[in-house]
């Protein structure tokens, strides 16, 4: 019987769960099952299934990707449950990402516990990746235009996370080049989720059109949000370290914004920010001050604010079933509203 879609409570944490965990969680496990053992343990580390002595268990993560991809279907009036192997998929790429993402970063915490590159080292961590976005691929691949729309999605990921580690390595970057690194690094998958979603729900082409536009504004509000809990979010909550994006030397969007506003703070910011030796704690809170002070941190949020509310026009667009607008919109106002 196929699972009908649950009225949501708006921003409650626990209403995202429960709908991945009736419709997608058996089948993450299963999936990663057939992963080859060499690989298999340390998947199941990233993803917070064992638990190492004297260590609590972490946390599969928020589970974001797959919920879009389910509320998607439902948005079309298609069951959740017919877009269940696309919401894994998505949710093994996502981690594919990560645990790149954490090799090329130097990473060594993610949800409060070590990254597998640090424990397992690098080799592992790279095949572990691997092994997951073959998977992901493998279960869309009874319908050739998913695999496509993933394998699009991919190729934008990898664009957009190199032009992100580009940036790191000149000194001027426009906020245009990180907005465009963004769209790939991030918004890329996250409209990627929604349009797998209401492609498997067989929603109308308009309406896939429209959730997949509402999936891109929806990245792009993430990631912003996400730059600013990297610089002043809480460790407890964030499961990084104090100023983390900072302390790596990262061009994120409100370290750029700040640098191209011009005046004596931006000046100073760009003179300490691109300075050749380490900065220490002291430093690193004064060019969390001048970032503030530059507007890099107002600019990020209104921009963020501003593609929440692109994002849910589209969604309107969409024509969606009343329950499924009601989660899509708690999910999306609350993922821009969290302050970490």
């Amino acid at each position: 019987m196929l699972t009908p879609l649950r009225s949501p409570r708006p921003a409650a944490p626990g209403w995202v769960s429960d709908l991945v965990q009736d419709v997608v969680a058996a089948r993450l496990r299963d999936a990663v099952d057939r992963l080859p053992y060499s690989v298999r343990e340390v998947v199941g580390y990233h993803l917070g299934w064992i638990e190492e002595p004297g260590e609590a268990a972490g946390s599969t993560g928020k589970l974001i990707r797959p919920t879009l991809t389910l509320l998607s279907a439902a948005a079309v009036g298609g069951p959740v449950q017919r877009a269940a192997d696309a919401a894994v998929a998505i949710e093994l790429v996502h981690n594919y990402a990560l645990l790149h993402d954490d090799v090329m970063d130097g990473a060594l915490l993610r949800r409060h516990r070590e990254t597998v590159w640090w424990r397992y080292g690098m080799p592992k961590a790279i095949l572990a990746g691997n092994a997951l976005v073959s998977l992901g691929m493998e279960l869309l691949a009874g319908r050739p235009a998913a695999v496509s729309i993933l394998c699009a999605a991919i190729r934008e990921m990898v664009d957009g996370q190199g032009l992100d580690i580009a940036h790191e390595e000149h000194s001027a970057v426009t906020v245009g080049e990180c907005l465009t690194a963004a769209g790939g690094k991030t918004a890329a998958l996250l409209r990627c989720a929604c349009e797998l979603g209401a492609l498997y729900g067989e929603g109308l082409t308009a309406q896939v059109r429209a959730l997949s536009r509402f999936g891109w504004h929806l990245g792009m509000a993430y990631q912003l949000t996400d730059d600013l809990l990297g610089i002043w979010g809480n460790p407890r909550a964030t499961g990084r370290a104090p100023l983390s994006d900072l302390r790596a030397g990262k061009k994120t969007l409100p370290v750029v914004a700040a640098l191209q506003a011009g005046g004596p703070d931006s000046v100073e910011l760009a003179e300490l920010y691109q300075r050749p030796e380490p900065l220490d704690d002291e430093d690193l809170l004064r060019v969390a001050v001048l970032i503030e002070r530059s507007g890099g941190r107002r600019w990020a949020r209104a921009e963020a604010e501003r593609q929440c509310r692109s994002a849910l026009t589209c969604l309107r667009a969409a024509d969606p079933t009343e329950d499924a607008y009601a989660a899509l919109t708690a999910l999306a106002t609350g993922l821009v509203e969290r302050d970490g």
